[in-house]
């Protein structure tokens, strides 16, 4: 491994550790303001809506990027992140201040910020930092939404999915490709050399010797893991070591970042890689390792 290649490989698992660590900060005031993404938990069928609604909003994209309908999809881009920032920052407000006139006041100001300072200035750390934020956010939002089998459930169903679209069908791949030629703010870039700038760059540039100037890695990459430590933690029960977390989150924690660095392994062969079934892999059975040593309860 190349000395250069080093500390991006770090900063990944640490991005990864970021988005799980904020979500269940923040599915404290998900769950107190009662913002959710289903009604009922328990339901079977949400991950079929949830796969179903993400074909149909990936195949739009597709359709855009086919007719180089490059406004359309930064306004439905655009649009989708403001929308997300809206939730999350009224999570937060209303757990603070009640669900008031004032709280969503605030929330619709911080979100309207948020979108502008992420379209205005996409550098590769406001997209990440703020990609942490909205990462965190999501996977609050339906960890404390979801219980444990329908998530297993979706986590298998988005890894196998996810295998498909980039080896099979290679949509997956066109798919990024389109977003990252328009520097959209959807992705995670963690950058080789310390003068990497993703506005003058973007990732397309290539740096000297005609490696890629960046990593990047999928926002869903990070929050579909951490959907599963949310509802590993609201909805099981137990002693929660500091307070704040039980031993099948930690364990579905511990197992993704394991899935992750597998994922860094392969993608070091400079080939695009489905990264939701090592990780997601690595967080069921972390996850189931983590229930097991507390007897399942």
């Amino acid at each position: 491994m190349e000395t250069k290649n080093l500390a991006p490989l770090i900063a990944m698992p640490l991005l990864l550790l970021a988005v799980e660590i904020g979500a269940v900060l923040l599915s404290l005031p998900v769950q107190a303001s009662g913002i959710v993404a289903f009604e009922n938990p328990e339901d079977l069928a949400n991950p079929v809506w949830f796969i179903g609604i993400l074909l149909v909003f990936t195949a739009f994209l597709l359709v855009l990027i086919k007719y180089d309908m490059k406004r359309v999809i930064a306004a439905v881009i655009g649009i989708s992140i403001f929308l997300t920032f809206c939730y999350i920052f009224a999570a937060v407000t209303f757990a603070a201040m009640g669900e008031t006139d004032p709280a969503m006041v605030i929330a619709f100001i911080l979100a309207i910020l948020a979108t502008i300072l992420l379209y205005k200035f996409p550098e590769w750390y406001v997209i990440d930092g703020l990609g942490v934020l909205i990462g965190a956010g999501v996977a609050a939002i339906f960890g404390a939404s979801l219980e444990i089998l329908p998530v297993l459930i979706l986590l298998v169903l988005l890894a196998a999915y996810d295998a498909i679209s980039v080896y099979k069908t290679k949509h997956m791949i066109t798919l990024a490709e389109g977003v990252i030629d328009q520097k959209t703010p959807i992705l995670f870039v963690i950058p080789k050399r310390k003068d990497y700038s993703f506005i003058k760059e973007g990732i397309g540039k290539l740096a000297d010797g005609g490696e890629r100037a960046a990593f990047i890695i999928g926002m869903g990459d990070m929050i579909m893991p951490a959907i599963l430590v949310v509802s590993a933690n609201v909805f099981l029960k137990g002693s929660r070591l500091g307070g704040l977390i039980n031993l099948p989150a930690l364990g579905a924690i511990l197992g993704s970042v394991a899935g992750l660095v597998v994922l860094l392994y392969f993608v070091m062969s400079g080939k695009p890689q489905a990264g939701l079934p090592p990780i997601c892999g690595g967080t069921i059975i972390g996850f189931l390792i983590g229930w097991s040593a507390v007897g399942f309860a």
